[in-house]
């Protein structure tokens, strides 16, 4: 690698040269004109290119024609020599998936073994990874935590440039920048992993993968309390709702191993849409009603009850917590999981008052903060403050996330409100608002 410093002034040359007024402001007609004057320009012709400087550049263009014509031509002589290989190049230049890709997408069902979606999301990245040569990303030095080390391939390193797992180190921001310029120059499809907590190192990688329509992985495990022990500087918060709320990404939260296929299958399927996968480091049952093709709506009823008293809507390993709660009660409960809200926000009103009827109670259930949830419920047993120092276990008991304590939370808020809910109906935002869209569209100026 080479380095070249070069010192610079800022506002060079301009009577505010060295200033922050440079920086921010305009620099004011009188102020232009000396500028002009002092670098041998006419200071009263404006968006002016000297001559010489347009020949130049107008020269590129029969240059880039020549340079293009003699790539289609050696492509078209390799094409005839290697047909396989150049039609893979082809299919991956084009963001076309391998025929099939999806059966190898693992499923699960209820009775097999508890596994923390962090670990399943490393059988499904490898599955993929095997038949995806396009696949190419690492970890920020946290690749046995993450589960994303990929046993078909070796690291990148001077001596092993076929290589395709990068070993990034810690520097969350330049690993997330990478991934978008492999994007950018097309052919792969990176991935890139941290803890959920760390994304905001960052996020201005994520919010430009989003501006710039890159197909992103974002990998984030240890997703919520139940990490434990690391405390509240890795226990996130307010994450999954700063990844909410930006446009064009989309966040999934899986509850089990069927919808964290669901949540790679979705990511995989998108053109021009990122996406982070909020992953457990707990270990998760395998639910009843869970499916890989679910994911794609958004929100889907696992537990359906006719009439029920209440609506549970949940992401992640508080699907499950719901789940044991609902045997904690007695009454009717239907119980929803939410992998991901921007896909259920598309879906039509038809289908998402289906999911959330009227003149139901809807309790949301999120180790995360509430902003956000009252779009889609009256409710919600959510965090409000940061975590604490424990066993992710205790830490879970501590803020009231375990069966019994979110039943007992439950029976009280209805007990004081459920009724009125029953008799008038009060309604939230999703029941009523027009599908989401999240076309890219880019506008110079207006």
């Amino acid at each position: 690698p080479t380095i070249i410093k070069c010192k610079t002034v800022i506002g060079f040359g301009s009577s505010k040269e060295g200033t922050h007024s440079v920086h921010g402001a305009p620099l004011g007609e009188d102020d232009i004109a000396q500028v002009k004057e002092k670098f041998g320009f006419d200071s009263k012709q404006k968006f002016f290119v000297p001559e010489e400087v347009l020949s130049a550049y107008r020269a590129k263009i029969d240059e880039g024609k020549k340079m293009v014509a003699a790539y289609e031509k050696m492509f078209s002589e390799y094409e005839a020599k290697y047909a396989t290989e150049a039609a893979e190049i082809k299919r991956r230049f084009s963001n076309t998936l391998p025929k099939g890709w999806e059966d190898v997408l693992p499923s699960y069902k209820p009775g097999d073994k508890a596994v923390a979606t962090r670990s399943i999301s490393g059988v499904v990245l490898n599955a993929l990874a095997r038949i995806m040569p396009e696949l190419v990303g690492g970890s920020a030095d946290l690749t046995p935590s993450n589960k994303t080390a990929l046993g078909c391939t070796v690291d990148y390193q001077k001596n092993s440039p076929q290589g395709r797992y990068i070993r990034f180190g810690v520097r969350e921001h330049g690993m997330g920048a990478i991934g978008n310029g492999l994007h950018a120059y097309g052919g792969i499809v990176p991935f890139t992993a941290t803890f959920l907590t760390f994304i905001e190192y960052m996020f201005p990688a994520v919010r430009l993968a989003a501006l710039s329509g890159h197909k992103h992985i974002f990998i984030m495990t240890h997703d919520s309390l139940g990490i434990g022990e690391d405390g509240p500087t890795h226990q996130p918060i307010e994450q999954v709702n700063i990844v909410r709320a930006t446009p064009n990404v989309l966040l999934f939260r899986p509850a089990d191993g069927n919808e964290t296929s669901g949540a790679y299958k979705v990511a995989l399927e998108q053109e021009d849409t990122p996406s982070v996968l909020a992953l457990s480091r707990q270990n998760l049952p395998q639910l009843v009603g869970t499916s890989i093709e679910s994911v794609s709506k958004g929100a889907y009823t696992i537990l359906e009850e006719k009439d029920p008293d209440a609506i549970l809507i949940a992401t992640g390993s508080e699907v499950d917590l719901c789940v044991k709660a609902v045997k904690e009660m007695e009454g009717k409960f239907s119980i929803v999981s939410m992998p991901c809200a921007k896909l259920f926000d598309e879906q039509s009103i038809e289908y998402r008052r289906k999911v959330l009827p009227f003149k139901t109670p809807i309790i949301a259930v999120e180790m995360a903060a509430a902003s956000g949830w009252y779009k889609y419920a009256h409710h919600a047993i959510v965090m409000r403050t940061f975590g604490v120092s424990g066993k992710g276990s205790h830490c879970v008991n501590y803020f009231g996330f375990t069966p019994k304590k979110i039943a007992s939370s439950i029976k009280e808020w209805l007990g004081n409100a459920g009724k009125e809910i029953k008799e008038h109906g009060f309604a939230v935002a999703a029941q009523f608002e027009e599908p989401a869209k999240r076309n890219l569209h880019y506008v110079e100026y207006i």
